[in-house]
């Protein structure tokens, strides 16, 4: 909590104001719009709200909800209670800002002639990339050069980096000396692979008199393939970004207390460290001895090169850390070791999967690969002492996932009136027909059906009967399903309503960071982009992309 009679911050007074908001709606927040229909959700809502949504067109929800100012679509048909206006000026007024970079028809100025193609990005660096992500790459790429410049970084740490996009253009497009630490072995290959096919292809356009190759380097980034354990103290973490040895024959830690399964060709370390960072038992760069504790080991697989390595200052030096979408609680553990570790001078966070994020109530959230056992000073949210004191602040594993999606596409399928948008309704039927048969299956992961709004109901329902092992061929009541199926605004409108709230969940994660952070003492920059302090958080679906 802030000390006495210091004022709050401004970070802190929202974090107040958006958790009280959303304890008030949280009946909204933690609803699966599958049980629409089993859970009579649209009784939740009051009746003068039903009576101005029943039958408004999807266009106008997009419009007159989704859209911060009244658009010139935008037309009240009868007059709106106050308390719906209200829910809607204090959605709005509560999440943080999510510029949109687009031209006059809506896309960002990169994709204005193409729209599957950047202009901005060299062709090698839009292989295998899809726009949005091409659009991520070099928004984030710019910017962690930026702040690598300001912070006076020697070396780029790429966490998550999947197939390396971010590496390979951090290192060959903007001559960054980068690491990119993964922990499925699969897309370490796949990343070192695609690294040799743009280097040939560089080497061939330079062969041929391309200008623009000869700007880009050949020197590409180098390849860990290990997991980052948010249990471990940065000590272990470093151990990844050790070059020049050979890891792979590193003995095992005979304490590790790593996840409980590793890809093949990955190890664990024994917490030996280099002469840049603490010894078990003795004191760390930190004067103050305060970062001395040493944990048991991380497993990693050992450092692997490009045939053209980079040459690369000695480890550790002055480190950015950078994660484009790191998952759960991953991103929080880039935070921690940016508090803590004296090598780490910058960060960069774009997180994403807020769902997966530990929290008391849900230690371990589904398809997470953890221990049992969560200490509690570890939990991914809430993050900030602050925050962790406001009362309503618990966020359910529902309303982070909503968090997740993008209101802002949800809006352009309404305003096109996509054939897609019946999908919340075909599921929310198909959940009272899955109760009706079997009430002990209740919000049953259903596999996706390819093409289901294509379907007529009763196509889907057979299809979506057998995918939770029910028999497709028991009797429909037809006239039932019709009556419900008719409601099909209805299910739209709520989770119109459901979905204005994921930016403002999403405003108090970040907050909750930015708070963190404060409370450590460190000054953060909380944007949709651009930053003029040693850290970035920004939201996941900012800029437009």
């Amino acid at each position: 909590m802030a000390a006495p009679n210091r004022p709050l911050s401004l970070e802190q007074q929202l974090a107040a104001s958006i958790a009280r908001v959303l304890s008030h709606y949280r009946f909204l927040l933690d609803s699966f719009v599958i049980e629409f229909f089993t859970n009579d959700q649209w009784a939740t809502l009051p009746p003068s709200w039903q009576d101005v949504l029943a039958d408004l067109p999807s266009p106008q929800l997009a419009a007159l909800l989704l859209e911060k100012a009244n658009s010139e679509e935008a037309s009240y048909s009868m007059v709106w209670p106050l308390s719906l206006l209200a829910f809607k000026a204090t959605a709005h007024a509560l999440a943080l800002p999510r510029a949109h970079c687009g031209g006059a028809n809506g896309r960002p100025e990169e994709f204005q002639e193409n729209l599957c193609q950047s202009a901005r990005l060299h062709p090698v660096f839009r292989k295998h990339v899809k726009p949005k992500k091409q659009h991520e790459i070099w928004q984030l790429g710019k910017l962690v050069k930026r702040l690598s410049e300001l912070a006076q970084c020697d070396h780029i740490v790429d966490i998550g980096s999947g197939q390396g996009h971010l590496s390979r253009f951090l290192s060959f497009g903007l001559g960054l000396p980068v690491t990119a630490v993964e922990g499925n072995r699969h897309l370490v290959d796949t990343a070192k692979r695609f690294d040799q096919e743009l280097v040939q292809a560089l080497e061939k356009e330079r062969a041929r008199g391309g200008k623009a190759a000869r700007e880009l380097s050949l020197r590409g980034p180098s390849h860990v393939a290990g997991w980052v354990d948010p249990q471990a103290p940065w000590p272990e973490f470093f151990l990844l970004l050790q070059p020049g040895a050979d890891k792979s024959h590193a003995p095992t830690a005979t304490a590790c207390a790593g996840p409980p399964s590793l890809e093949p060709g990955m190890r664990t370390l024994p917490t030996v460290l280099s002469r840049d960072v603490a010894q078990p038992g003795t004191a760390a760069a930190d004067p103050t001895g305060a970062r001395s504790h040493i944990g048991t080991g991380v497993p990693i697989g050992h450092l692997q090169e490009l045939s053209q390595p980079a040459e690369h200052p000695p480890a550790p030096g002055r480190v950015l850390l950078t994660g484009l979408h790191a998952c759960g609680d991953l991103s929080v553990t880039l935070l921690r070791h940016f508090v803590h570790c004296p090598h780490v001078a910058a960060i960069t966070s774009v997180a994403c999967c807020y769902m997966k994020l530990s929290t008391r109530e849900t230690p371990v959230p589904p398809g997470l690969v953890l221990p049992p056992t969560v200490p509690p000073a570890t939990y991914g949210y809430p993050l900030s002492a602050w925050v962790a004191g406001l009362p309503g602040h618990t966020l359910s594993y529902k309303a982070r996932e909503a968090a997740c999606h993008a209101a802002e596409d949800y809006g352009q399928r309404l305003r096109s009136q996509s054939p897609g948008l019946r999908a919340h309704c075909y599921r929310a039927v198909l959940e009272t027909l899955i109760r009706a048969a079997d009430p002990s299956k209740q919000r049953l992961g259903v596999q996706t059906i390819p093409g289901a709004h294509c379907l007529s109901f009763h196509e889907y329902a057979r299809l979506g009967l057998a995918r939770v092992g029910l028999d497709p061929s028991i009797p429909l009541d037809v006239a039932h399903m019709d009556a419900l199926l008719r409601r099909q605004q209805q299910v739209i409108a709520y989770f119109t309503l459901a979905l204005l709230l994921a930016p403002v969940v999403e405003s108090l994660i970040l907050l909750d960071r930015t708070i963190y952070l404060q409370e450590q003492v460190l000054p953060p920059e909380l944007s949709a982009g651009g930053c003029q302090g040693p850290v970035s958080l920004s939201p996941v679906h900012s800029g437009g992309g």
